[in-house]
C-alpha cells in the first residue's frame, strides 16, 4: 500500500525559499518530504503549523535530523 502524496502548500514553499533551504528539502528522500508536508498540513492551529514549519526548516538546516531523530543524509548548510 502506498501512502498518499501531499502537495506542498504555498506557505511551506515560501518558507523554504525565504530561508534558502529548498535545495536541502529537495535532497531529502521522497518519504521524508511527504511526511513533513503531511505533518504540517495536519496542524489545526496556526501556531502549531508555524512551529512545525520552523522545526522542518531547522532540521533541514542542520542536515542530520529528521522529525527529531538522527538521520544520516547530507549534512546541513554545507553544500558540495
Amino acid at each position: 500500500m502506498k501512502r498518499p502524496r501531499h502537495p506542498m502548500p504555498d506557505d511551506v514553499a515560501e518558507a523554504l525559499v525565504a530561508e534558502d533551504l529548498r535545495w536541502a528539502y529537495d535532497e531529502r528522500p521522497p518519504y521524508q518530504r511527504n511526511d513533513y508536508i503531511a505533518w504540517i498540513s495536519r496542524a489545526k492551529r496556526d501556531e502549531t503549523r508555524q512551529r512545525r514549519i520552523r522545526q522542518m526548516l531547522d532540521e533541514l538546516a542542520a542536515g542530520d535530523i529528521y522529525m527529531k531523530m538522527p538521520w544520516n543524509g547530507p549534512r546541513g548548510l554545507v553544500e558540495t
